[in-house]
């Protein structure tokens, strides 16, 4: 059995070096070593937390757990699991003690090295955002196939795992199974931001322009009379939007996976604010009277199979064909085919005057690249925008007093698997959002500062701005000018913000 010292060595080694290779290189190495059965284990730790989830252990109480390290390492990827499942699992009347019996046993069977992983572990803190890009390649690596099938073969199966105790098991032919499949939610694609509507035409030439929604992404799965609708984090919603759920019954397809939004609109059309949209999503079951007071539309704009026939791999002209048969006409998100600059620009501003984001500006002959944030699809939107995520705040002054006002930003920095600082902001926060995000940041706090709380990289927001300028205080060398909060993307996860290297494509344009 592997020993969860190998996998601390491993943590280590892949914090202590910048280097991309060097991090795919030892996570491959650990991979290799792994038993089929440790997979789960092994790969949830290698993310930063545990298989169980949360596991509801305050600092407090980890600190009451301490005991002498061991000596020597003694503990199994195994025995880990089984107490944290125990942790998991304890309820009611004596859980505390409890679960404090647990973690002492295992603290004391741990060596220092260990001791510091586990807490961090439990507390949330080892946690690197762009590290299950590095396991993508990692496993790839230590299977021997290309990083692309392993990526493609992750975003149909909905996880790493299956696909690495495949892989590993028998090696590249095994990716040949996983393939689009109803009621399994693919990773949904993703789009780069562009300058504006005349640069992302420049890029594709002839290019099909839908306007994009200010929803909620929704991929629904429809077989016969059975219908599921999945969030863009792959959660089934089915239960909170029957608007959506019908709408998709009486589509004309009797087999289909459909990609698009769920927005709520205004008895004029226009839609109600993302925030408002997202008080539907977040419910756990449909109430009557929310669907009279907030009624759901939906839009598609894609159409991931049709009829038992996957369509991923046919280029976008042709999903589109599939989908304006697949569903009713006025469920298709308003779309334009063209090269011409004029009629793209006139197209997106007819979007912004309905009240919506934008424009999407795609490749007509890309394929759908799940789980990818590729250069086929681009977005326009009236201003510059990023999902960012929060490294730190700090404590307002005067009518802010008392609460966590001035973010810290950081855009993804995939080749050090960690985030990237590109500036402070205080601007654009409501007091809603301010006494929100004070109580959620520090449920999330790792370390205090002089006026400064640093937290887990957990919570992305999207941040205006103006432009983006060459600064020396930041080590990526950017920094945004004039940043202001929009909204906080709940629907979001870290991995899922922007990256580096889209800030320093922006950049590069504007230059």
């Amino acid at each position: 059995m592997t020993e969860l010292a190998a996998l601390v060595r491993t943590s280590s080694a892949v914090t202590a070096t910048a280097s991309r290779t060097a991090k795919i290189g030892a996570l491959a190495a650990l991979l290799r070593q792994v038993r089929p059965d440790e997979l789960p284990i092994a790969i949830a730790f290698m993310s930063g937390e545990a298989r169980q989830g949360k596991l509801a252990v305050g600092s407090a109480a980890l600190r009451e757990a301490l005991v002498a390290p061991s000596p020597q390492p003694a503990l199994t990827l195994h025995e880990v699991d089984e107490a944290f499942e125990t942790i998991k699992q304890a309820r009611g009347k004596g859980s505390p003690e409890r679960k404090l019996a647990v973690l002492r046993s295992l603290f004391a069977r741990a060596d220092a090295e260990e001791q510091d992983f586990l807490q961090r572990l439990i507390r949330g803190e080892l946690r690197q955002g762009a590290l299950e890009g590095l396991l993508l390649e990692a496993l790839a690596l230590a299977a021997g196939a290309p990083p692309e099938r392993v990526r493609r073969a992750a975003s149909f199966a909905g996880s790493m795992v299956p696909v690495a105790q495949a892989v590993l098991a028998h090696g590249p032919a095994a990716l040949e199974r996983f393939s689009v499949q109803l009621m399994q939610p693919v990773t949904p694609m993703l789009a780069q931001p562009a300058a504006d509507i005349e640069s992302a035409l420049r890029a594709l030439g002839s290019a099909r322009l839908d306007w994009k929604l200010d929803g909620a992404r929704v991929q629904v799965h429809k077989s016969m009379d059975a219908v599921r609708v999945y969030t863009r984090s792959l959660n089934d919603v089915t239960a909170a939007v029957p608007e959506v759920v019908a709408a998709v019954h009486a589509a004309p397809a009797a087999t289909a996976i459909l990609d698009g939004e769920a927005i709520a609109l205004r008895p004029d059309g226009r839609p109600y604010p993302f925030q408002t949209t997202m008080r539907r999503l977040g419910r756990r079951e449909d109430h009557a009277e929310s669907r009279e007071t907030l009624p759901l539309s939906v839009f598609f704009f894609d159409c991931l199979l049709l009829d038992g026939a996957p369509l991923v791999d046919a280029p976008l002209e042709a999903r589109r064909e599939a989908l304006v048969r697949a569903v009713r006409p006025e469920h298709v998100v308003p779309s334009l085919v063209t090269s011409d600059a004029g009629e793209a620009r006139a197209f997106y501003e007819q979007a912004l005057r309905a009240g919506h984001e934008g424009a999407m500006v795609k490749a007509p002959g890309s394929p759908y690249e799940a789980g990818r944030r590729g250069a086929n699809w681009l977005k326009v939107k009236r201003e510059h925008t990023l999902d960012l995520v929060v490294l730190a705040a700090e404590w307002g002054h005067g009518r802010r007093r008392g609460r966590l006002s001035n973010l810290h930003l950081g855009a993804r920095d995939p080749e050090r698997g960690a985030f990237a600082m590109l500036g402070k902001t205080f601007k654009g926060l409501t007091d809603e959002m301010l006494a929100w995000q004070t109580r959620e940041l520090l449920e999330r706090q790792r370390a205090a500062g002089e006026g400064v709380v640093h937290v887990r990289p957990e919570l992305v927001v999207e941040v205006a701005f103006n432009d983006i300028q060459a600064s020396p205080q930041y080590p990526a060398g950017m920094a945004l000018r004039f940043a202001r909060v929009k909204r906080y993307r709940p629907d979001k996860t870290p991995d899922e913000a922007d990256s580096i290297d889209t800030v320093r494509r922006l950049f590069e344009a504007q230059s």
